[in-house]
């Protein structure tokens, strides 16, 4: 076999000290699942066995939660986003969260607000969808390259998409800006001094995925697992999700690897800084896992990242090319997953561990072995078409 060139660098979490989160418990978990059942179309995303994967690259199981099936959205941002304008709303009108009602909210709501967001694609797709819902406006801003099929789907959607010239960080650093001068209500995945409410709403938002998970293990028999693998933005579904399974088992009992691109690993630098303090990375960011191409980590998500995460990996594109390719072109009787860019970098880990010249070294530095059940997040499908079969069938960001 050819050698692979893949490029990775795994650090020990020097920071770690196991310090669980009062903000993603399993109560509040249970409250943003309980309003996301209530939504019409909601059922439980799949939960994949990669039986034949797990058994080629030598641990006992792999499952793949498949956000490409979260509503009609090929993504699992909505979680976020609508919880937190749900929650947003509930605030505004005197409402209690557990009788939330779209229809109802939909016709009281006699003055249309308007909701501003930042995006490389899916969360504003997310806040999008839940403005429509809701009859009110969106106004999404997106950092330059966004894809046309990202920004058609937004904008099908019935909001305004303004593709930037910046990179993601600065386009955030817009959307606030006008969102304050025109009396928006920004609803945006990361936070800053003075806005860090609806920030955790989203980020508790995301557990229903993980709590979903949680169930589908027991029901499949798996007591836990015993890795995550958790890639990583401005960290906050690393941090939602890994809050919620550190309350479930216990971080000592949970080895977590939070993935990232080496263009954007804001979070990585963070982890192997001295104090452990967040580490922010500038330029363009420019790495095909655009819904992982943010510079700087969220003060929310990183606490937990840092507190509790075992490992951290930055990584280059072309391993989560490799990871598109194996979970889309399946071994045996595998499932087949479509995984977008950011959604397959965990896959493509695993699977660049596998084909790596020192497979053994890499696989006891990760704790991985025969008794092992890794648990991966597909966050998102084909969201771009266009690049998945450049990939996948192209052969872009060749790994051998």
């Amino acid at each position: 076999m050819s050698t692979f060139t893949l490029k990775m660098e795994i650090a020990d979490n020097r920071h770690y000290n196991g310090q669980l989160s009062p903000l993603f418990t399993a109560a509040e978990a249970e409250k943003a699942r309980a309003f996301h059942q209530a939504v019409e179309g909601y059922q439980p995303t799949p939960l994949h066995s990669l039986d034949c994967l797990a058994k080629d690259i030598g641990v006992g199981k792999i499952l793949v939660k498949d956000e490409a099936y979260r509503f009609d959205l090929n993504a699992f941002k909505m979680l976020g986003g609508a919880y937190a304008i749900a929650r947003l709303l509930c605030d505004e009108f005197k409402l209690d969260i557990n009788a939330f009602d779209f229809a109802k909210l939909r016709n009281d709501i006699t003055e249309k607000m308007t909701f501003a967001t930042a995006t490389d694609g899916n969360h504003g797709r997310g806040v999008a969808w839940a403005a429509n819902k809701l009859g009110q406006n969106a106004v999404v801003y997106m950092p330059k390259g966004a894809a046309d099929e990202r920004v058609n789907n937004i904008r099908a959607l019935g909001a305004e998409c303004i593709v930037t010239d910046m990179n993601y960080d600065d386009t955030v650093r817009l959307a606030i800006k006008t969102a304050d001068e025109n009396g928006w209500k920004v609803v945006q995945d990361t936070a800053w001094e003075g806005y860090t409410e609806i920030p955790t709403w989203i980020m508790q938002g995301y557990t229903t995925m993980a709590a979903e998970a949680v169930d589908q293990m027991k029901a499949m028999a798996v007591e836990r697992p015993t890795h995550v693998f958790l890639q990583a933005g401005v960290g906050a579904m690393a941090g939602g999700v890994l809050g919620y399974l550190c309350d479930q088992y216990g971080p000592d009992k949970l080895h977590s690897v939070v993935v990232e691109p080496d263009q954007a690993d804001c979070i990585y630098r963070s982890g192997i800084s001295e104090k452990g303090e967040m580490i922010n990375v500038d330029g363009d960011l420019a790495t095909i896992m655009v819904g992982l191409a943010c510079g700087e980590p969220n003060p929310i998500g990183w606490p937990v990242l840092r507190d509790c995460s075992t490992q951290f990996v930055s990584c280059q594109d072309s391993v989560a090319a490799l990871g598109m390719r194996v979970l889309g072109n399946p071994l045996g009787d595998d499932p087949r997953v479509v995984s977008g860019e950011s959604g397959a970098v965990g896959a493509g880990l695993l699977a660049a561990i596998h084909f790596h010249p020192e497979k053994e070294k890499l696989m006891e530095k990760m704790g991985l072995n025969k008794d092992s059940v890794v648990l991966l997040i597909n966050t998102e499908g084909d969201t771009d078409p266009v690049h998945y079969r450049e990939v996948v069938w192209g052969g872009k960001h060749q790994t051998i």
